[in-house]
């Protein structure tokens, strides 16, 4: 016989779980004290929340469920963040909660707290688990539930004493079967047919990928799409990587921060195709607009998604990689030659200087030259904020990955999701970009990546300032700057020193090329902190 404990690390086994981020505490010990017979690497973070982003990154790049484990009461307040992120980027987790024993629940007791209720907007489904004879359906049906349609994450509340008694049904049903829960994976035929129909009419037809079609793993069909329909493709910030940079047919990323050719072309497209797009606010600012100019495809794994932020003319519901099949199977070679060439003569952006006037490195123009210094295949994990838009620019790698928080825009999100992708990708260049502000908020996993020999780039734009906070006091608040000072705290170069963490500062042009070699050559991980103006813009 074993305990709930023990049958719940074997239902974590069965699912294929390699990696466990997480933090002990008294109500998940039982737990712990299991994990230790089983080949499941176990990652100590410093904070929860830590754990739930870096079981996002993970997710990310191994394309299945990551997950993170915490205690009770406060511990599994600390991820309720990680697991809101999580949500509104549509990543696959499983989280697992400690919680006081049965008798105690709703006594307000030491250290508990209702986290299936506090975190039911923000996760796909939870369980509070009452028998451990439950834990094997529970964790597969979590899994289930995390993977399929829209991914998201999953909550497993499991009392103390239900990890300690005995269980006596170790294996879990043959079939999954959740009433009410059946994702549609293959789209309407007769949509996928007007859809083929809009496309052979239209004279400007323009693809947006979103972050959709990186969750499917959907990239080579979105190309073969797109090639063989020669119809331009622009991505959300999410949806970036969906086609690589460098493409013929790639025009960039769309949106308050993206280019100025892509919106332009935006603006000018008759058939607008959204794959695995929200098309949230940042993304296109008047939805309306377009819908009464173009003719909108929406392509989408969530129902609910469609029609949300932008008029469909034509919904899909499916998962991407199949809806992609079925419109290749159907798709007539195609040509756009008037359409691309319309595209072509629109003029670059010239490049930005690398550095300004003042002395001051120009961001813009220098994380251009650091990606080209990356292996084709990086992985680039931006923080919120200027960073995060100054990377998302410059990104350029050929079969690289650009995570980052688009829904929820998370500070702190990018250090322990850079851990947790070189976990999945260990043989991957993993670089983490932030600035100063975002740096202090996971200044403390830097431990974590040195305990564990986590190879990590940090990039740390340093502004003295919220730089992001800055600009909108400045533009909107007649530059009554409020709270976004920083104080040139902390010494960065000091905080790696005490981490064990080699630190390399760049500050002048002729610094450039000496430290970036210095830096990316370095064993191990390594910071690099770039002075850079405050009042920097994001554009």
């Amino acid at each position: 016989m074993i305990t709930g404990a023990q049958a719940l690390v074997q239902a974590l086994e069965r699912e294929g779980c390699e990696v466990i981020f997480g933090y002990p505490g008294v109500a998940i010990c039982p737990f712990y004290d299991a994990l230790t017979a089983s080949p499941i690497r176990h990652i100590l973070v410093r904070q929860e929340q830590n754990a739930g982003h870096a079981a996002s990154g993970y997710a990310r790049i191994r394309h299945k469920a990551g997950v993170c484990c915490a205690t009770s009461g406060p511990g599994a307040t600390n991820l309720i963040t990680a697991l809101a992120t999580a949500y509104m980027d549509s990543i696959p987790l499983v989280a697992i909660t400690g919680q006081v024993s049965r008798d105690m629940l709703g006594r307000d007791v030491f250290q508990e707290v209702d986290i299936t209720g506090a975190t039911e907007p923000f996760t796909k489904h939870s369980y509070l688990i009452k028998d451990a004879n439950d834990i094997p359906r529970v964790v597969q049906e979590a899994f289930y539930i995390a993977q399929t349609g829209r991914p998201g994450p999953v909550l497993i509340d499991v009392p103390v004493d239900v990890q300690m008694e005995e269980c006596q049904t170790p294996e879990p049903p043959k079939h999954v079967h959740i009433r009410g829960y059946k994702p549609t994976v293959t789209g309407h035929a007769a949509q996928v047919k007007r859809t083929l129909e809009a496309i052979s009419e239209a004279e400007r037809p323009l693809i947006c990928a979103g972050g959709g079609v990186l969750l499917a793993n959907a990239q080579p069909e979105l190309v073969e799409f797109a090639e063989k329909t020669q119809i331009p493709v622009v991505t959300t910030m999410m949806g970036i990587g969906a086609i690589a940079p460098n493409h013929p047919l790639a025009l960039g990323m769309i949106g308050n921060y993206g280019s100025t050719r892509a919106n332009e072309v935006l603006l000018k497209a008759d058939l607008l195709i959204l794959i695995g797009a929200r098309v949230g606010d940042r993304a296109v600012r008047n939805p309306d607009v377009l819908y009464q100019k173009a003719k909108i495809v929406h392509i989408d794994v969530d129902p609910a998604e469609i029609g949300k932020n932008m008029g469909t003319h034509i919904p899909i519901v499916g998962d991407i990689h199949t809806v992609l099949n079925q419109l290749l199977s159907l798709t007539e070679p195609l040509t756009h030659t008037q359409w691309l060439e319309e595209i072509a003569s629109i003029p670059k952006p010239y490049p930005p200087a690398l550095c300004h006037k003042d002395g001051f490195l120009n961001p813009k123009a220098l994380l251009p030259q650091i990606f080209a210094r990356l292996a084709p295949n990086a992985i680039v994990v931006a923080d919120v904020g200027q960073n995060q838009i100054w990377a998302a620019n410059a990104y350029n790698l050929a079969q690289g990955r650009f995570l980052t928080s688009g829904g929820l825009g998370t500070m702190g999100y990018s250090l322990p999701a850079a851990m947790g992708a070189k976990a999945a990708a260990p043989k991957r260049q993993v670089v983490c970009i932030c600035g100063d502000g975002s740096f202090q908020m996971m200044l403390n996993e830097l431990a974590t990546a040195r305990q564990n020999d986590l190879d990590i780039k940090i990039i740390v734009m340093r502004n003295d300032c919220l730089g992001l906070v800055r600009e909108y006091q400045k533009r909107f608040y007649a530059g009554n700057f409020t709270a976004v000072h920083l104080h040139a705290l902390p010494h960065i170069q000091t905080i790696g020193l005490a981490y064990g963490i080699p630190a390399f500062l760049l500050s002048e042009q002729e610094q450039v090329e000496p430290v970036l070699e210095k830096f990316l050559q370095t064993t191990g991980s390594a910071i690099l902190e770039i002075i850079i103006r405050p009042d920097e813009s994001s554009r």
